[in-house]
């Protein structure tokens, strides 16, 4: 275990963690270490090149507004959403930024953000070159930072950007398989487990303040999506429908047995129009995906008799154990291995959290796991514009919908079963390398393909 739960789960902006939040992040800290090597007071100019995904669907997913807000030293998890169009149009008019919050450049987005359409890097679909030049035109610094999925970033030639300093845990795992059998020496439930790993790299309070904070968000981000009408932004013209569905669910009276769905629809959807929107959203395990858990707790709220906030602990730290387990072996970037990486492993974690949270036991949990990704194997990542909407709003529901039904076929079982959470994350990354790089966040293939853009 290398990845910590404050990784995984970030508070930031929507529309998405690789082509926003990671954008963001590597501009801001590029510019940083221009400021910490001396050099911020040579710079006149930052040039930004695009690369793959990033220069195809960064348009749609407000790459360029991400690394602008960057640029200015403006952090995803503190930026106030309904600032971003002002600081944007700012730049636009005057042609200048500040850069790093300290010393103005000119900066003309049309000519500083270069999107290669044609051009990709070997490591990764989601790359980007940051130069700084002087007064002369001559580059003074230049680094290659590539965004990896759920707003992880690494620059070229380092490891992923920590937050912490890392110190060893008591209870590593880097499989399933060693999860299981490090619960059954100690008599700990995955939670247990992740719950001690954090508190060596941070005071346990902290670690339990910070799981609430996330959920905190959760909930906003969702009970803003219930009530916030209106078309979402980017051309579309997509309604948002999570407000009207949730109308129509609080006055009618629920007799339908199947109600308790409708209602997993409306909170995964509320998510994931907030998300499309540019608002404050959590990578769960992407932005793009962000709706899946959020939904599927709120399910545990309202509809489990019993629930409780040491439930909603539980399920949010298991669902991190699963997380870690793909974001470690596999991959949870849709430029990478398709949508199977962010709504599948959403799906994934959430089964398996419902079930710690229902008080099942750890096989239960690992069954639920490997149900919920068995059965998005394969999911291509095609947004339609390259906006985070059309199929992502309603395939969040699905997921969702999905991870329940996983969460109550594992719990029926004893936990016995064919096909293991690491064999099918094995799968899950071989699959995805075996997928065309149309269908993974280029919108070249699939839906964005055959819907015409209106």
């Amino acid at each position: 275990m290398k990845t910590s739960f404050f990784e995984l789960f970030k508070i930031g902006i929507g529309p998405s963690s690789s082509h926003t939040v990671g954008p963001m992040r590597a501009a801001r800290e590029f510019v940083a270490q221009l400021h910490s090597q001396s050099r911020s007071s040579a710079a006149s100019r930052v040039r930004v090149e695009l690369y793959g995904s990033l220069a195809l669907t960064g348009k749609g997913h407000g790459t360029d507004r991400a690394i602008i807000l960057g640029l200015m030293g403006e952090q995803p998890d503190e930026v106030d959403p309904a600032s971003i169009e002002h600081k944007h149009n700012e730049v636009r008019r005057s042609r200048a930024l500040t850069l790093n919050g300290t010393r103005q450049i000119e900066f003309d987005e049309t000519r500083d953000i270069i999107f290669h359409l044609d051009k990709t890097l070997p490591a990764h679909s989601n790359a980007m070159r940051f130069t700084a030049l002087n007064a002369a035109g001559n580059a003074i610094a230049s680094d290659i930072y590539y965004s990896v999925g759920g707003g992880f970033i690494q620059k070229e030639g380092d490891e992923l950007s920590p937050n912490v300093t890392r110190r060893e845990v008591p209870f590593h795992f880097s499989s399933a398989g060693e999860l299981l059998r490090i619960g059954d020496e100690h008599g700990l439930a995955i939670w247990q487990i992740v719950l001690a790993n954090e508190a060596c790299w941070r005071p346990e309070s902290e670690v339990r303040v910070y799981v609430a904070r996330v959920w905190k968000a959760m909930e906003e981000c969702l009970d803003r999506g219930l009530r916030t009408e209106g078309i979402l932004p980017g051309g579309l013209n997509v309604r948002r429908r999570a407000p009207a569905l949730f109308q129509k669910l609080s006055v009618q009276n629920n007799t339908d047995p199947l109600a308790p769905m409708d209602w997993v629809n409306a909170f995964a959807m509320a998510v994931n129009e907030e998300n499309a929107a540019g608002a404050r959203v959590v990578t769960a395990p992407t932005n793009g995906a962000a709706g899946v858990i959020p939904a599927v707790g709120h399910y545990y709220q309202q509809f489990v008799p019993g629930a409780s906030e040491g439930g909603i602990f539980q399920y949010l730290l298991t669902a991190g154990a699963i997380g870690i387990l793909y974001k470690e072996n596999a991959s949870i970037s849709g430029a990478e291995v398709g949508c199977q990486g962010e709504v599948g492993v959403a799906c994934s974690m959430a089964a398996g959290g419902l079930v710690a949270a229902l008080g099942g036991d750890n096989k239960q949990i690992e069954y639920a796991a490997e149900i919920g990704m068995e059965h998005n194997l394969g999911m291509t990542c095609d947004p339609i514009g390259g906006l985070v909407q059309i199929p992502c709003i309603e395939r969040n529901a699905m997921g969702a919908v999905k991870a329940i039904n996983a969460c109550r076929i594992a719990m029926r079982e004893t936990g016995d079963h064919k096909v293991s959470l690491d064999q099918v994350i094995r799968t899950m990354y071989q699959t995805g390398m075996d997928m065309k790089t149309h269908y993974k966040e280029t919108s070249l293939g699939g839906l964005a393909l055959n819907i015409i853009e209106c």
